[in-house]
């Protein structure tokens, strides 16, 4: 697996406060990482770091194979950077914003126009290129920083809560942008608390408390070391249905464990944890309806990135 991110054993103090505890992250070329933690975690402050605007206290990262600390210009042309404050010089216009920051990256006054045109129509502003940029709203505020940080054509996008404040429909734009943009090839890597946000998108994830990283890797590894049983909900009519669900599913040897749980709609429930395949999971339901139980649901839980990462901190915590 080729790298395009690495941090070794990260530290960053800010005189007697610890904000990052031995950092160690590997970003494979071509993800889309979601950095996930809670406001105060240390996300981004290890951004910083990643985009040279701090040095660490301890520790080194590399960004596209260069060293945020010997190579900070090469690592600056190698990354797009969008940082969770959205600064703007509000009285450009959108196509002028787009044109001075084209500039500063020494983009050539004859490819600036169309490379603007082209930055337009990906985030979907072509038809607001004339209006001031204060006139936008935020979830276009935010669509035109992402181009911004694109104008140079860079490997990697670094987007500290690129989805922070917005409305739905807007997280969901954002969302699907950054979907395309791996699809041109761009590895991107981006921090946010909303985990909704994060699964829809990544195919990697680091999660990260109080300064150290408790979890890194693809969601799919993940899931399957942290949730290595599949939650199987059997829906009965009653209490003594449900006991005859436990009985007879505790007698199945991929049945982890069985338990009656809250009654819904007045009828019972249980809940099975389950090590089997779906062959061994359909003879389970065969086994019960041939013992005369009428299931009224027999269904698989869906574990979320929300419901993993809860059963991750918890676990720190005790």
């Amino acid at each position: 697996m080729e790298l395009i991110i690495q941090t070794h054993d990260l530290h960053k103090s800010f005189g007697g406060f610890e904000a990052l505890r031995g950092i160690s992250l590997e970003v494979p070329t071509g993800s889309i990482f979601g950095f996930v933690g809670p406001n105060g975690a240390g996300k981004t402050t290890t951004m910083r770091i990643l985009t040279t605007l701090t040095r660490p206290s301890q520790g080194r990262a590399w960004v596209a194979g260069h060293s945020v600390l010997d190579d900070r210009r090469a690592v600056r042309r190698a990354i797009g950077y969008m940082p969770d404050e959205f600064g703007v010089y509000e009285d450009l216009r959108v196509w002028e914003y787009l044109d001075f920051f084209a500039a500063c990256y020494d983009i050539p006054e004859n490819q600036r126009k169309p490379l603007v045109a082209d930055l337009l129509e990906l985030v979907d502003l072509q038809h607001r290129r004339e209006e001031l940029v204060d006139k936008l709203s935020r979830g276009m505020k935010q669509r035109l920083s992402l181009a911004r940080t694109l104008a140079h054509d860079p490997q990697v996008l670094i987007l500290d809560e690129p989805a922070s404040g917005l409305d739905p429909r807007a997280r969901v734009e954002i969302r699907e942008l950054l979907g395309e943009l791996a699809n041109m090839g761009k590895t991107i890597f981006f921090s946010s608390h909303i985990l909704a946000d994060v699964e829809d998108v990544c195919s990697h994830i680091g999660i990260l408390e109080a300064g150290e990283i408790i979890m890194q890797g693809s969601i799919d590894e993940l899931k399957l070391e942290l949730m290595a049983h599949r939650e199987i909900i059997i829906t009965v009519m009653d209490h003594d249905a449900a006991e005859a669900v436990t009985s007879l599913a505790g007698g199945s040897g991929h049945v982890v464990a069985a338990e009656i749980i809250t009654p819904k709609n007045g009828r019972a429930r249980v809940r099975v944890d389950f090590a089997g395949n779906d062959e061994e999971l359909g003879a389970l339901s065969r086994q019960l309806v041939e013992g005369d139980i009428l299931l009224l649901g027999f269904n698989e839980e869906e574990k979320d990135l929300e419901h993993m990462f809860m059963r991750v901190t918890r676990g720190l915590v005790t």
